[in-house]
Protein backbone atom coordinates (compact mmCIF):
# COMPACT_ATOMS: atom_id res chain seq x y z
CA UNK A 1 0.00 0.00 0.00
CA UNK A 2 1.37 3.57 -1.40
CA UNK A 3 2.51 5.78 2.00
CA UNK A 4 -0.80 8.86 2.43
CA UNK A 5 0.72 12.08 1.59
CA UNK A 6 -0.48 15.11 3.43
CA UNK A 7 -0.12 18.26 1.65
CA UNK A 8 0.29 21.64 4.34
CA UNK A 9 -0.87 24.63 1.67
CA UNK A 10 0.97 27.49 1.45
CA UNK A 11 -0.96 30.11 4.57
CA UNK A 12 -2.77 33.06 3.39
CA UNK A 13 -1.25 36.37 3.07
CA UNK A 14 -1.97 39.12 5.44
CA UNK A 15 -4.40 41.71 3.37
CA UNK A 16 -3.27 45.00 3.97
CA UNK A 17 -4.38 48.58 2.48
CA UNK A 18 -2.06 51.76 4.06
CA UNK A 19 -3.51 54.35 3.15
CA UNK A 20 -1.71 58.11 2.72
CA UNK A 21 -3.30 62.06 1.15
CA UNK A 22 -0.31 61.55 -1.09
CA UNK A 23 3.26 60.53 -2.37
CA UNK A 24 5.30 64.08 -2.21
CA UNK A 25 8.35 64.22 -0.19
CA UNK A 26 8.13 64.73 3.42
CA UNK A 27 8.65 62.27 6.86
CA UNK A 28 5.49 60.45 6.89
CA UNK A 29 6.05 59.63 3.34
CA UNK A 30 9.44 58.50 3.56
CA UNK A 31 8.15 57.11 6.32
CA UNK A 32 5.46 55.03 4.28
CA UNK A 33 7.99 54.09 1.09
CA UNK A 34 10.14 52.62 3.77
CA UNK A 35 7.59 50.45 5.81
CA UNK A 36 6.60 49.14 2.47
CA UNK A 37 9.54 48.10 0.95
CA UNK A 38 10.45 46.47 4.03
CA UNK A 39 7.26 44.40 4.55
CA UNK A 40 7.49 40.59 3.89
CA UNK A 41 6.07 39.96 0.92
CA UNK A 42 5.35 36.74 1.70
CA UNK A 43 3.24 37.29 4.72
CA UNK A 44 1.43 40.71 3.65
CA UNK A 45 -0.68 41.36 0.00
CA UNK A 46 0.39 44.99 -0.41
CA UNK A 47 -2.51 46.79 -1.28
CA UNK A 48 -2.03 51.36 -1.73
CA UNK A 49 -5.20 54.13 -1.19
CA UNK A 50 -4.24 57.98 -1.52
CA UNK A 51 -6.43 61.15 -1.76
CA UNK A 52 -4.33 62.16 -5.11
CA UNK A 53 -2.42 60.31 -7.31
CA UNK A 54 0.50 62.93 -7.15
CA UNK A 55 4.26 63.47 -5.95
CA UNK A 56 7.64 62.80 -5.84
CA UNK A 57 7.43 58.71 -4.10
CA UNK A 58 4.94 57.32 -6.86
CA UNK A 59 7.18 56.19 -9.41
CA UNK A 60 9.16 54.47 -6.62
CA UNK A 61 5.95 53.03 -5.59
CA UNK A 62 4.65 51.91 -9.32
CA UNK A 63 7.65 50.43 -9.54
CA UNK A 64 6.79 47.40 -7.07
CA UNK A 65 4.08 46.64 -8.76
CA UNK A 66 1.45 47.62 -5.78
CA UNK A 67 -1.68 48.08 -6.72
CA UNK A 68 -2.55 51.88 -6.42
CA UNK A 69 -5.94 53.43 -6.29
CA UNK A 70 -7.05 57.06 -5.65
CA UNK A 71 -10.11 58.50 -3.90
CA UNK A 72 -10.38 61.74 -5.50
CA UNK A 73 -11.98 64.55 -2.99
CA UNK A 74 -12.06 68.32 -2.66
CA UNK A 75 -12.87 68.49 1.20
CA UNK A 76 -13.60 66.08 3.72
CA UNK A 77 -17.35 66.25 4.02
CA UNK A 78 -19.71 66.39 1.39
CA UNK A 79 -21.97 63.99 -0.66
CA UNK A 80 -18.74 63.55 -2.99
CA UNK A 81 -16.36 62.48 0.00
CA UNK A 82 -18.79 60.71 1.07
CA UNK A 83 -19.47 58.14 -2.37
CA UNK A 84 -15.82 57.96 -2.20
CA UNK A 85 -15.70 56.70 0.71
CA UNK A 86 -18.17 53.58 -0.17
CA UNK A 87 -16.00 53.37 -3.45
CA UNK A 88 -13.27 52.62 -0.59
CA UNK A 89 -15.10 50.78 1.17
CA UNK A 90 -16.04 48.22 -1.62
CA UNK A 91 -12.85 48.19 -2.37
CA UNK A 92 -12.03 46.55 0.85
CA UNK A 93 -14.93 44.04 0.89
CA UNK A 94 -14.08 42.87 -2.51
CA UNK A 95 -10.58 42.50 -2.12
CA UNK A 96 -10.95 41.11 1.65
CA UNK A 97 -8.45 43.43 3.07
CA UNK A 98 -8.16 42.06 6.78
CA UNK A 99 -5.72 45.17 8.03
CA UNK A 100 -5.95 49.08 6.87
CA UNK A 101 -3.47 51.56 7.85
CA UNK A 102 -3.95 55.24 7.09
CA UNK A 103 -1.18 58.08 8.42
CA UNK A 104 -2.11 61.57 9.04
CA UNK A 105 -5.22 64.15 9.15
CA UNK A 106 -6.62 63.59 5.73
CA UNK A 107 -5.95 60.14 5.28
CA UNK A 108 -6.98 59.01 9.13
CA UNK A 109 -10.67 60.89 8.78
CA UNK A 110 -11.25 59.56 4.96
CA UNK A 111 -10.43 55.97 5.51
CA UNK A 112 -11.09 55.12 9.12
CA UNK A 113 -14.50 55.34 8.72
CA UNK A 114 -14.37 53.50 5.39
CA UNK A 115 -12.94 50.97 6.69
CA UNK A 116 -15.56 50.26 9.46
CA UNK A 117 -17.99 50.57 7.12
CA UNK A 118 -16.62 47.68 5.20
CA UNK A 119 -16.24 45.85 8.52
CA UNK A 120 -12.07 45.51 7.46
CA UNK A 121 -11.35 43.69 10.86
CA UNK A 122 -8.37 45.58 11.92
CA UNK A 123 -8.13 49.83 11.46
CA UNK A 124 -4.93 51.33 12.35
CA UNK A 125 -4.67 55.11 12.34
CA UNK A 126 -1.27 56.44 12.41
CA UNK A 127 -0.58 60.22 13.77
CA UNK A 128 3.20 61.73 13.55
CA UNK A 129 3.12 64.67 14.75
CA UNK A 130 1.87 67.00 17.20
CA UNK A 131 -1.07 68.90 15.73
CA UNK A 132 0.88 71.94 14.79
CA UNK A 133 -0.70 72.04 11.75
CA UNK A 134 -4.39 70.99 12.23
CA UNK A 135 -6.97 73.60 13.70
CA UNK A 136 -9.00 73.26 16.97
CA UNK A 137 -11.84 71.43 14.69
CA UNK A 138 -9.31 69.14 12.71
CA UNK A 139 -7.98 67.91 16.18
CA UNK A 140 -11.73 67.42 17.18
CA UNK A 141 -12.44 65.98 14.18
CA UNK A 142 -8.97 63.55 14.38
CA UNK A 143 -9.88 62.31 17.58
CA UNK A 144 -13.38 61.40 16.66
CA UNK A 145 -12.39 59.21 13.61
CA UNK A 146 -9.48 57.60 15.75
CA UNK A 147 -12.08 56.46 18.31
CA UNK A 148 -13.10 54.38 15.81
CA UNK A 149 -9.46 52.75 15.20
CA UNK A 150 -8.09 49.45 17.07
CA UNK A 151 -4.94 50.93 17.49
CA UNK A 152 -3.60 54.59 17.33
CA UNK A 153 0.11 54.14 15.86
CA UNK A 154 2.52 56.50 16.65
CA UNK A 155 6.19 57.76 16.28
CA UNK A 156 7.20 59.16 19.21
CA UNK A 157 6.94 59.18 23.26
CA UNK A 158 6.23 62.67 22.47
CA UNK A 159 3.24 62.17 20.35
CA UNK A 160 1.45 59.58 22.55
CA UNK A 161 1.86 62.03 25.67
CA UNK A 162 0.11 65.49 23.46
CA UNK A 163 -2.49 62.61 22.44
CA UNK A 164 -3.39 61.76 26.21
CA UNK A 165 -3.70 64.88 26.89
CA UNK A 166 -5.83 65.71 24.14
CA UNK A 167 -7.84 63.07 25.28
CA UNK A 168 -7.21 60.05 23.34
CA UNK A 169 -7.59 56.24 25.05
CA UNK A 170 -3.98 55.77 26.22
CA UNK A 171 -5.26 52.05 25.92
CA UNK A 172 -5.09 52.18 22.17
CA UNK A 173 -1.89 54.07 21.49
CA UNK A 174 1.25 52.05 20.34
CA UNK A 175 4.79 53.58 19.64
CA UNK A 176 7.09 52.32 16.86
CA UNK A 177 9.39 55.13 16.09
CA UNK A 178 11.13 55.61 12.65
CA UNK A 179 13.14 53.58 11.39
CA UNK A 180 16.33 54.68 9.06
CA UNK A 181 18.09 51.97 6.54
CA UNK A 182 21.62 52.84 7.57
CA UNK A 183 22.69 50.50 4.28
CA UNK A 184 21.88 53.89 2.08
CA UNK A 185 24.34 55.77 4.32
CA UNK A 186 27.53 53.49 4.67
CA UNK A 187 29.92 54.76 2.78
CA UNK A 188 28.06 57.27 0.71
CA UNK A 189 29.95 58.56 -1.87
CA UNK A 190 30.03 62.33 -2.86
CA UNK A 191 28.10 62.85 -6.05
CA UNK A 192 30.90 64.80 -8.56
CA UNK A 193 30.70 67.98 -8.45
CA UNK A 194 28.62 68.51 -5.72
CA UNK A 195 30.28 71.64 -4.28
CA UNK A 196 30.61 72.76 -7.74
CA UNK A 197 26.97 72.58 -8.52
CA UNK A 198 26.34 74.74 -5.28
CA UNK A 199 28.90 77.10 -5.68
CA UNK A 200 30.93 76.04 -2.68
CA UNK A 201 34.43 76.15 -2.27
CA UNK A 202 35.81 72.71 -0.97
CA UNK A 203 37.07 73.31 2.41
CA UNK A 204 34.13 75.63 3.41
CA UNK A 205 32.32 74.54 6.29
CA UNK A 206 28.75 73.21 5.14
CA UNK A 207 26.04 73.85 6.77
CA UNK A 208 22.66 72.12 6.10
CA UNK A 209 19.17 72.10 7.07
CA UNK A 210 17.11 69.53 5.68
CA UNK A 211 13.22 70.01 5.77
CA UNK A 212 10.20 71.14 3.50
CA UNK A 213 10.70 74.34 3.74
CA UNK A 214 7.46 76.04 5.87
CA UNK A 215 7.12 78.58 8.74
CA UNK A 216 6.82 75.69 11.11
CA UNK A 217 10.57 74.58 10.26
CA UNK A 218 11.99 77.72 11.68
CA UNK A 219 13.62 78.38 8.65
CA UNK A 220 14.31 82.38 9.89
CA UNK A 221 16.05 81.20 12.53
CA UNK A 222 18.24 79.04 10.19
CA UNK A 223 19.19 82.67 8.60
CA UNK A 224 19.20 84.92 11.35
CA UNK A 225 21.70 82.00 13.56
CA UNK A 226 23.62 81.57 9.51
CA UNK A 227 24.42 85.43 9.60
CA UNK A 228 26.34 85.19 12.96
CA UNK A 229 28.31 81.46 12.13
CA UNK A 230 29.41 83.45 8.65
CA UNK A 231 30.49 86.98 10.81
CA UNK A 232 32.97 84.29 12.23
CA UNK A 233 33.41 81.65 9.00
CA UNK A 234 33.76 84.10 6.17
CA UNK A 235 34.19 80.80 3.75
CA UNK A 236 30.79 79.11 5.84
CA UNK A 237 28.25 78.00 3.54
CA UNK A 238 24.35 77.27 3.74
CA UNK A 239 22.14 74.69 2.43
CA UNK A 240 17.83 74.86 2.38
CA UNK A 241 17.86 71.19 1.14
CA UNK A 242 14.00 70.41 0.77
CA UNK A 243 10.79 71.28 -1.15
CA UNK A 244 10.21 75.47 -1.31
CA UNK A 245 7.82 75.10 -4.78
CA UNK A 246 4.39 74.76 -3.18
CA UNK A 247 4.66 78.01 -1.44
CA UNK A 248 6.30 80.44 -3.45
CA UNK A 249 5.33 84.15 -1.40
CA UNK A 250 6.68 82.53 1.56
CA UNK A 251 9.73 81.82 -1.09
CA UNK A 252 10.45 85.75 -1.91
CA UNK A 253 9.97 86.47 2.01
CA UNK A 254 13.04 84.07 3.07
CA UNK A 255 14.68 85.50 -0.02
CA UNK A 256 14.64 89.14 1.25
CA UNK A 257 15.32 87.77 4.84
CA UNK A 258 18.59 86.41 2.79
CA UNK A 259 19.43 89.93 1.39
CA UNK A 260 18.89 91.74 4.54
CA UNK A 261 21.28 89.40 6.82
CA UNK A 262 23.75 90.43 3.80
CA UNK A 263 24.10 86.21 2.74
CA UNK A 264 23.45 86.75 -0.94
CA UNK A 265 25.59 84.26 -2.56
CA UNK A 266 26.05 82.04 0.84
CA UNK A 267 22.77 79.89 1.00
CA UNK A 268 21.64 77.95 -1.58
CA UNK A 269 17.71 76.44 -1.87
CA UNK A 270 18.52 73.07 -3.19
CA UNK A 271 14.81 72.04 -3.42
CA UNK A 272 13.74 68.81 -3.83
CA UNK A 273 17.00 66.24 -3.60
CA UNK A 274 16.49 62.01 -4.04
CA UNK A 275 20.47 62.63 -3.16
CA UNK A 276 20.03 62.61 0.03
CA UNK A 277 22.54 60.71 0.93
CA UNK A 278 25.52 62.06 -0.78
CA UNK A 279 24.97 65.71 -0.41
CA UNK A 280 25.26 64.81 3.54
CA UNK A 281 28.64 63.31 2.86
CA UNK A 282 29.75 66.80 2.23
CA UNK A 283 27.92 68.16 4.95
CA UNK A 284 29.84 69.89 8.25
CA UNK A 285 26.80 70.67 10.31
CA UNK A 286 23.45 69.43 10.10
CA UNK A 287 20.62 71.63 11.62
CA UNK A 288 16.61 71.11 11.84
CA UNK A 289 15.35 74.85 14.07
CA UNK A 290 12.04 73.51 14.14
CA UNK A 291 9.31 74.94 15.92
CA UNK A 292 7.31 72.02 16.15
CA UNK A 293 8.04 68.25 15.26
CA UNK A 294 7.09 64.44 15.90
CA UNK A 295 10.05 62.67 15.39
CA UNK A 296 12.31 63.91 12.13
CA UNK A 297 13.57 61.51 9.83
CA UNK A 298 15.54 64.29 8.59
CA UNK A 299 17.84 64.04 11.78
CA UNK A 300 17.82 60.66 11.53
CA UNK A 301 19.31 60.33 8.92
CA UNK A 302 21.91 63.22 9.49
CA UNK A 303 22.61 60.89 12.46
CA UNK A 304 22.85 57.52 9.95
CA UNK A 305 25.76 59.57 7.58
CA UNK A 306 27.77 60.58 11.01
CA UNK A 307 26.88 64.12 10.59
CA UNK A 308 26.99 65.97 13.66
CA UNK A 309 23.53 67.63 14.31
CA UNK A 310 21.76 70.78 16.12
CA UNK A 311 18.00 70.61 16.43
CA UNK A 312 15.47 72.67 18.41
CA UNK A 313 14.27 71.01 22.15
CA UNK A 314 10.23 70.40 21.09
CA UNK A 315 8.41 67.21 20.06
CA UNK A 316 10.41 64.11 19.76
CA UNK A 317 13.47 65.54 18.86
CA UNK A 318 15.23 64.78 22.53
CA UNK A 319 14.38 61.35 21.47
CA UNK A 320 16.92 61.03 19.00
CA UNK A 321 19.44 63.23 20.43
CA UNK A 322 20.80 63.19 23.41
CA UNK A 323 22.25 66.56 24.04
CA UNK A 324 26.07 67.09 24.02
CA UNK A 325 25.92 62.92 23.39
CA UNK A 326 24.84 62.32 19.91
CA UNK A 327 24.00 65.80 19.23
CA UNK A 328 23.05 69.09 20.17
CA UNK A 329 19.77 70.60 21.59
CA UNK A 330 18.68 74.48 21.65
CA UNK A 331 15.72 76.11 22.65
CA UNK A 332 13.10 76.69 19.99
CA UNK A 333 13.15 80.59 18.28
CA UNK A 334 16.51 81.06 20.27
CA UNK A 335 18.58 81.89 16.94
CA UNK A 336 21.81 83.09 19.11
CA UNK A 337 22.09 79.72 20.80
CA UNK A 338 21.91 78.29 17.27
CA UNK A 339 24.23 79.71 16.39
CA UNK A 340 26.74 79.25 19.39
CA UNK A 341 26.03 75.51 19.21
CA UNK A 342 27.02 75.53 15.60
CA UNK A 343 30.14 77.79 15.77
CA UNK A 344 30.74 74.97 18.70
CA UNK A 345 30.99 72.30 16.30
CA UNK A 346 33.11 74.28 13.63
CA UNK A 347 35.66 74.83 16.16
CA UNK A 348 35.86 71.65 17.64
CA UNK A 349 36.62 68.98 14.85
CA UNK A 350 37.48 65.99 17.80
CA UNK A 351 33.79 67.30 18.94
CA UNK A 352 31.97 66.91 15.32
CA UNK A 353 33.72 63.39 15.14
CA UNK A 354 32.69 62.19 18.22
CA UNK A 355 28.85 63.53 18.13
CA UNK A 356 28.49 62.33 14.74
CA UNK A 357 30.12 58.77 15.51
CA UNK A 358 27.20 58.55 18.80
CA UNK A 359 24.94 59.34 16.67
CA UNK A 360 24.95 57.06 14.30
CA UNK A 361 25.38 54.15 16.58
CA UNK A 362 22.32 55.70 18.10
CA UNK A 363 20.47 55.47 15.18
CA UNK A 364 22.17 51.95 14.49
CA UNK A 365 20.99 50.63 17.73
CA UNK A 366 17.66 52.46 18.38
CA UNK A 367 16.22 53.34 15.20
CA UNK A 368 16.81 50.53 12.39
CA UNK A 369 14.71 50.47 9.23
CA UNK A 370 14.85 46.14 10.10
CA UNK A 371 13.49 47.29 14.04
CA UNK A 372 10.87 49.31 12.55
CA UNK A 373 9.65 47.34 10.10
CA UNK A 374 9.84 44.05 12.41
CA UNK A 375 7.80 46.01 15.10
CA UNK A 376 5.27 46.98 12.48
CA UNK A 377 4.79 43.27 11.31
CA UNK A 378 4.09 42.22 15.06
CA UNK A 379 1.79 45.15 15.77
CA UNK A 380 -0.38 43.54 12.67
CA UNK A 381 0.00 40.17 13.39
CA UNK A 382 -0.89 40.69 16.89
CA UNK A 383 -4.25 43.03 16.18
CA UNK A 384 -5.53 40.93 13.80
CA UNK A 385 -4.99 37.89 15.99
CA UNK A 386 -6.52 39.71 18.96
CA UNK A 387 -9.49 41.03 16.90
CA UNK A 388 -10.32 37.77 14.81
CA UNK A 389 -8.82 34.85 16.71
CA UNK A 390 -7.15 34.04 13.14
CA UNK A 391 -3.41 32.99 13.69
CA UNK A 392 -0.91 33.68 11.12
CA UNK A 393 2.35 31.62 11.15
CA UNK A 394 5.86 34.00 12.14
CA UNK A 395 7.28 33.04 9.29
CA UNK A 396 6.36 32.88 5.10
CA UNK A 397 4.89 29.35 5.01
CA UNK A 398 6.11 26.85 2.32
CA UNK A 399 4.25 24.08 0.66
CA UNK A 400 5.15 21.15 2.43
CA UNK A 401 4.50 17.32 1.82
CA UNK A 402 5.08 15.20 4.73
CA UNK A 403 4.69 11.37 4.49
CA UNK A 404 2.08 9.89 7.46
CA UNK A 405 4.82 7.75 9.09
CA UNK A 406 1.99 5.43 10.63
CA UNK A 407 1.03 4.25 6.94
CA UNK A 408 2.10 0.87 6.13
CA UNK A 409 5.40 0.22 3.43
Amino acid sequence: MRPQRQVIAEPERIRLLQFLAVFAIGGTERHFMNLTAGLDRARFDLHVGCLKRFGEFLPEISARRIPVTDYKISRLYGPHTLRQQLRLAAYLRRNRIDIVCSYNFYANCFAVLAARLARTPVVVASIRDIGAFLTPRQRRVQRMMCRLADVVLVNADAVRQWLIGEGYDRSKLVVIRNGIDLARFDGARTRAGVRQEFGVPPEAPLIAMLARVTRLKGVEYFFEAAAAVAARFPDARFLVIGDVAANPAYRRELEADIRRRGLEGRVVFTGFRLDVPELLAEVTVSVLPSLSEGLSNAVLESMAAAVPVVGTRVGGMPEAIEDGVTGLLVPPRDSGALAEAITRILDDPQLAARLGQAGRRRVAEHFSLTRMVRETERLFCSTLLARTGRARPPDPGVLRTIEDASSPR
